[in-house]
C-alpha cells in the first residue's frame, strides 16, 4: 500500500506498506517518461537509500540518461518504520520488503544496484523472483564475504557517537572513514555525513535502529552465496569492488567473473567498503553498463 509523497525538487518521498505492516521509505527519482528499464537501489547494512542520491540525480538527467531510479529504505533505516525485534532484521524479511516494493510500485525487470547488504539482496531476489532483475549491479559484495570485514562492521554497528552538530557529523565520518577512502575530495565528507544521518531540528539523528548490530553477533564465517550468484547469471552484472575492500576480495572478484563470463569488474581506487557511487568516474561506468545492458540483455538467454 502507497502513503501519499512528500515532494522534493529532485525526488518525490512516499511510505510503501510492507506485509507485517512496517512503513518502508522510497524515493522515486522520475525523468519525466522513458521507456528505460528502471533502478531500483538497495542500501547496505546500516545506510539508506541517501547513498544514491548522486547516481540517481545523474541517471534521471532528461537531458542525458533518462531513467527512472527508486532508492529504498530497508526496514530500521533511513526514514523507515523500526521493527518490534532484531530477529526481523533478517535477509529474508528485508527480501519480503523488497518484493512488496517492486509489487506495490509495478515493477519488474529492474535494474538493481546494491550495495553490501543490499547486493546480498539482489542476489536472493534473483532466486526468489527472477523476472524482477534484468540487470545486477553489486557495490563491493559477493558470495564470499570476508570475516575481518565483518568483524569491522560489528565493532561499529550501533556504537557510533551521536554528533550534536553538522560540522561535528562531518568531522566523525571522516575520521572514520578516510583512511580506506583517501580519494575522497574533503568537500564530499559533508554530503556524506548528511547521508549518514538523519535530521531533527535541524540537528543530526540516528538514521538506523542500533538493534540490527545484533544480527552480526553471532561471529564465525558467514555462509557462501555461490547458489544465489548464480541466479544472476541469466543477466548482465557490473561487479564494483573497493581497492581497500576489507569485504570483498581481490580474488572472489577473480572468481565471480570466471563463474559469470560476461560479468563487468571494476575496482575503484582510493576507496574502501563500499564505494560511495559519488565520483563521476563510477557513474558514468555505471550508466555505461545500464545502457549496454538494455541493448544487450536479451542475447544471455
Amino acid at each position: 500500500m502507497l502513503a501519499p509523497p512528500i515532494r522534493n525538487a529532485q525526488f518525490r518521498e512516499f511510505k510503501v506498506t510492507a506485509r507485517d505492516g512496517i512503513g518502508l521509505n522510497v524515493r522515486h527519482y522520475s525523468c519525466g517518461g522513458s521507456g528505460r528499464r528502471p533502478v531500483v537501489c538497495l542500501p547496505g547494512l546500516t545506510r539508506n537509500g541517501g547513498d544514491f542520491h548522486d547516481l540517481a540525480v545523474t541517471l534521471t538527467d532528461p537531458h542525458g540518461h533518462r531513467r527512472d531510479v527508486y532508492t529504498i529504505d530497508l526496514r530500521g533505516r533511513g526514514l523507515s518504520d523500526y521493527a518490534s525485534s532484531w530477529e526481523q532484521y533478517s535477509v529474508l524479511a528485508e527480501l519480503f520488503d523488497v518484493i512488496d516494493c517492486l509489487t506495490a510500485l509495478n515493477l519488474h525487470d529492474t535494474a538493481v544496484i546494491g550495495t553490501s547488504r543490499g547486493g546480498i539482496l539482489a542476489m536472493a531476489l534473483a532466486v526468489a523472483r527472477p523476472g524482477a532483475i534484468g540487470a545486477a549491479v553489486l557495490n563491493d559484495i559477493g558470495p564470499i564475504i570476508e570475516r575481518d570485514g565483518v568483524v569491522r562492521i560489528a565493532a561499529m554497528a550501533g556504537r557510533v557517537p551521536l554528533p550534536a552538530s553538522w560540522d561535528d557529523a562531518t568531522r566523525l565520518v571522516r575520521e572514520m572513514n578516510e583512511r580506506a577512502f583517501p580519494a575522497i575530495p574533503s568537500e564530499q565528507w559533508a554530503e556524506i555525513a548528511r547521508a549518514s544521518f538523519n535530521e531533527k531540528n535541524g540537528r543530526p539523528a540516528p538514521a538506523y535502529d542500533p538493534q540490527i548490530a545484533r544480527t552480526l553477533s553471532g561471529g564465525g564465517q558467514l555462509p557462501e552465496l555461490w547458489p544465489q550468484f548464480s541466479a544472476l547469471g541469466r543477466v548482465p552484472v557490473l561487479a564494483l569492488r573497493g581497492a581497500n575492500s576489507d569485504l570483498l576480495s581481490a580474488e572472489t572478484l577473480r572468481e565471480m567473473h570466471r563463474r559469470h563470463p560476461r560479468l563487468e569488474a571494476v575496482t575503484i581506487d582510493g576507496q574502501g567498503h563500499a564505494p560511495f557511487l559519488k565520483d563521476m568516474p563510477t557513474i558514468n561506468r555505471i550508466s555505461e553498463f545500464l545502457i549496454h545492458s538494455d541493448a544487450t540483455a536479451h542475447d544471455m538467454f
